[in-house]
């Protein structure tokens, strides 16, 4: 089965060191939202040029601009993928269950990396910007909390949702993240 899978959790989780790792073991296009802004931007495509003009205004990209540079690398790549740091609202899961329905490209699981608050404010800190207080981290986390958390209910009454624990080392939790598809694909798993 083609793996399609998204992966949440707030910033600290290790979402972006998953990703790479889990998109190297099972050959899937690892799809960073981040990189694909910095891409598009870089190629200079019509929608680098929007980008770019939405950044240089100081203004946050629109969903519907984040959902068409989606939709581009999700129409040429039919083989499985990984989503990292999309959907980021409730807003933006909906779209991307419309847009995942038009490629007939339906999504298999969104994993929830799961790290204690004090745990990620610790990893924020240590290798946060040098700008970064607890205070600011904090506030990232509330803000995650506020905007982002809300999307797992939408995947969990939609029976997508799994949870991993995102405590100990990088290959601990890689390790758990493969079970966790694996299980998914046997039938054997337990849902957050």
């Amino acid at each position: 089965m083609r793996e399609r899978v998204v992966v949440l959790g707030p910033p600290g989780a290790g979402k972006g060191t998953q990703c790479k790792l889990l998109a190297a073991a099972r050959g899937l296009l690892h799809l960073s939202t981040g990189d694909l802004l910095r891409a598009e931007v870089d190629a200079e495509s019509s929608l680098g040029q929007q980008v770019k003009a939405v950044v240089a205004r100081g203004d946050l990209v629109s969903d519907d601009l984040v959902l068409a540079i989606v939709r581009n690398r999700l129409a040429i790549h039919r083989e499985g993928w990984l989503l990292d740091g999309f959907p980021r609202n409730s807003t933006q899961a909906a779209m991307l269950d419309d847009l995942l329905a038009d490629l007939g490209q339906p999504l298999r699981v969104a994993l929830q990396l799961q790290v204690p608050e004090e745990e990620l404010v610790a990893r924020l800190l240590v290798r946060g910007r040098c700008d970064d207080s607890e205070v600011v981290v904090r506030r990232r986390l509330q803000i995650y909390a506020r905007e982002t958390e809300p999307i797992n209910a939408h995947y969990q009454a939609r029976e997508l949702l799994k949870c991993v624990d995102g405590l100990g080392s990088v290959e601990d939790v890689a390790t758990r993240i493969g079970n966790s598809l694996d299980e998914r694909e046997h039938g054997e798993e337990t849902i957050c």
